[in-house]
């Protein structure tokens, strides 16, 4: 019998918050280290060393601003679902715009059969995979990141890669 790893993935799902507070207790700690105990009292010193200070903490608040937009819109944004009973009616992959016929049908390209997940009993459309662990099918899925505690997929791929 052969041991199924998949089986442990809705685990991940209690990990995330857990996952969530670890990533903003970085940035905590990242803001104590910076703010507080370097940048912060260097304000006081006056002259140069102020300057300095005032100029780096203004750049670390505008990047933690950005840093923290990104991570939660990449957490509460939907990876970009299927559809429920989604069918074509035009060839999405070549960008046409003519209905496509029965023997056009969108097809897997290694075996030349129509992609259908057996987990959701729906038809696929093309790059949309299964994740384990959200248990549906998401479009342009790149993989479940227990990070974000969300799937990396077309609608919130963007700030993800904003994030890292």
């Amino acid at each position: 019998m052969a041991w199924n790893v998949f089986k442990f993935c809705t685990a991940l799902r209690g990990l995330g918050s857990i996952m969530i507070l670890l990533v903003l207790g970085v940035v905590g700690v990242t803001y104590y280290a910076v703010v507080i105990t370097n940048y912060g009292p260097g304000l006081a010193a006056g002259g140069l060393d102020s300057l300095v200070a005032f100029v780096v903490l203004i750049l670390f608040h505008c990047l933690l601003v950005m840093l923290l937009w990104s991570y939660f819109s990449v957490v509460f944004t939907d990876p970009g679902s299927m559809p429920p009973n989604w069918r074509t009616t035009l060839d999405e992959e070549r960008g046409d715009t003519d209905p496509l016929t029965s023997a056009e049908f969108p097809v897997d390209s290694d075996y030349g059969r129509i992609r259908f997940c057996r987990k959701c009993n729906n038809l696929k459309p093309p790059r949309c995979h299964h994740c384990s662990v959200c248990e549906r099918c998401v479009l342009k899925m790149d993989h479940h990141c227990v990070w974000v505690v969300n799937c990396v997929g077309a609608l919130n791929y963007k700030y993800f890669l904003l994030f890292l």
